[in-house]
């Protein structure tokens, strides 16, 4: 089944998490794992730049921002999209200490909005990225498109309030990875819409194979299935 990775990495994670996969690595197990796409950041959005460049048929981007940055980040954004293989805005609030709901981050959203981009932002970690904050966010800018990054993540409040936020919100998209319960995959499916959840591996932070098999084995049809890998990433990201 053809697959478009909607959350992926390209680039070493040191500290505790001592994972990494350089885009060669990246394409090899795309090929493994019959992915045709992958959306691809990394906190050093140079390093993202090059992997673009290695291999443009392969690799989406999308900018890292960090909104403390102030102008420093909003020209940078503007640049990355002016280069064309940069698709949207990659948001981690854990990551880079902010709330995703604090007005620092309105002005990137602004800009994303205005460029018709979708924003990617990390989900399921307090203070930071909990789902409500997320929600609040897509109301002040109901005229902007939201990825939910892990739909909550590892915790099971935030996974259902996740699903609950963006059934709230219709300009919230979910994207499944490293959310350990496969149940919840086809509850998105079908309470908050078809088109409105999608696959992601989260690579190197987790496994292609074990995200797969997660969202295979989640009780949806396979026509349903080949939404979540590929249909609905494709859309949304007019492909």
């Amino acid at each position: 089944m053809k697959k478009i990775d909607a959350h992926a990495h390209v680039g070493y994670f040191g500290s505790w998490c001592d994972v990494g996969l350089t885009a060669q690595e990246m394409v090899s197990c795309m090929g493994e794992h019959e992915i045709e796409k992958s959306l691809i950041s990394y906190p050093d959005n140079s390093v993202t730049r090059e992997a673009l460049k290695l291999y443009p048929e392969k690799f989406l981007g999308l900018a890292w921002m960090d909104p403390n940055q102030g102008e420093k980040a909003l020209d940078e954004f503007s640049s990355l999209v002016d280069e064309g293989n940069f698709v949207g805005l990659k948001l981690h609030p854990l990551f880079n200490a902010y709330t995703a709901n604090d007005a620092v981050v309105f002005p990137l959203i602004e800009q994303a909005r205005k460029k018709d981009l979708p924003v990617f932002i990390h989900s399921g970690h307090p203070p930071f990225s909990l789902p409500w904050s997320i929600g609040q966010l897509a109301e002040a800018y109901s005229d902007a498109r939201f990825v939910m990054v892990h739909m909550g993540h590892g915790h099971g409040v935030y996974i259902q309030a996740a699903l609950d936020v963006a059934v709230k919100h219709d300009n919230i998209w979910l994207e499944n990875s490293g959310m350990p319960m496969h149940t919840k995959i086809r509850e998105a499916y079908r309470q908050v819409g078809r088109e409105r959840i999608f696959w992601g591996s989260d690579a190197p932070f987790h496994h292609h194979a074990v995200e797969i098999l997660r969202t295979e084995v989640c009780g949806l049809t396979e026509a349903e299935l080949e939404d979540v890998f590929y249909g609905n990433c494709k859309q949304f990201m007019r492909l």
